[in-house]
């Protein structure tokens, strides 16, 4: 039997691993792809909004002569905390069911071969993230292959037609990245002017790209349909046909919540967000979130590492008091 179970080695947690190993438990972390598969999932050359500091968890210093950090410092960085730290991790093993039989949870797994395996523990910790679940369009044509929800980097859309769906970071960083490999950039936005979340450091230089022609930008754009050679945007009313060879629909992500459905957990109506105490545990005891799945549906930017991480610390606060 398992002291604890932790649902996803994101930084989330893995920062609530430490916590609790520090605390004399022994956590294992089940993760479904590799660790911080979120991080990995990232654009190849993607640079962090935030301070080194503000990604830091269990008290390890995150050295790096930027001042933001990159994707692979990250990805370093985390492994490093992991190894140092010795947490129990299966990797490529993939929880597909939950269930609560009385004062005790019965976790079932899948491994990346059709193995399956079944853990008891007292307590859970979801911190599955939302990085698999990207915001889906529902237009025709969106299961079309030259159609990706994920972005890594520029090479293979050298000299293409390659249209951008979205106006925030993600957007605009590959926008700036595709146009410097000869690809001719169209980004479609609903907002009727640039996205105040822009990191400041990269606005001014998109917009210049744009004034300068560069980057053609649609605001109070939407994609109506995707077809092989070509795409239909509405915009501001009016139908336009653009020729196209690859769509980059990068709308954003979800947390998955299908897990906590199946165990009872109360949500709030107007958010869709779990209801959870100021140690993170929601309505079924023993059950606690930390990252963002804790988030609401309209704002799952809302948590991300910097806020995210210090879950873990309630969250041992709380079980260390249940053990006393």
């Amino acid at each position: 039997m398992e002291q604890v179970i932790i649902v996803g080695a994101g930084p989330c947690g893995l920062s609530a691993a430490v916590e609790l190993q520090r605390a004399g438990f022994s956590p294992l972390i089940i993760e479904k792809n590799c660790i911080v598969h979120s991080i990995y999932l990232y654009p190849t050359y993607l640079q962090f909004f935030s301070t080194p500091e503000m990604l830091e968890i269990g008290s390890y210093s995150f050295t790096t002569p930027h001042e933001k950090p990159y994707r692979q410092e990250a990805l370093v960085y985390y492994r490093e905390v992991a190894r140092r730290e010795n947490l129990r991790i299966r990797s490529y093993e993939e929880v597909i069911a939950i269930e609560k039989q009385e004062e005790l949870f019965v976790v079932r797994t899948r491994d990346q071969f059709g193995n399956e395996a079944t853990y008891i523990t007292k307590y859970v910790v979801m911190a599955t993230g939302y990085f698999d679940h990207p915001n889906m369009l529902g237009i025709p044509g969106e299961e079309l292959p030259k159609v990706t929800h994920y972005y890594k980097e520029a090479h293979p859309y050298s000299g293409a037609k390659v249209a951008i769906i979205g106006g925030n970071n993600s957007a605009v960083d590959a926008a700036m990245d595709l146009i410097r490999v000869g690809a001719e950039v169209t980004v479609v936005y609903r907002g009727s002017q640039f996205s105040a979340n822009i990191k400041p450091w990269v606005r001014p230089l998109f917009e210049g790209a744009v004034n300068k022609g560069r980057i053609q930008m649609l605001f109070d754009s939407t994609v109506e349909e995707i077809r092989e050679h070509d795409i239909i945007v509405n915009q501001g009313g009016e139908r336009v046909n653009l020729d196209n060879e690859f769509v980059l629909a990068l709308t954003g992500f979800r947390p998955d919540r299908d897990l906590l459905i199946s165990l009872g957990v109360e949500f709030y109506e107007e958010t869709a967000a779990p209801i959870v105490s100021e140690s993170m545990e929601t309505s079924v005891q023993g059950l606690y979130v930390a990252g963002v799945v804790a988030a609401s549906k309209f704002a799952a930017n809302e948590i991300f590492i910097e806020s995210g991480r210090l879950h873990g610390v309630a969250i041992t606060e709380h079980i260390c008091s249940k053990t006393e």
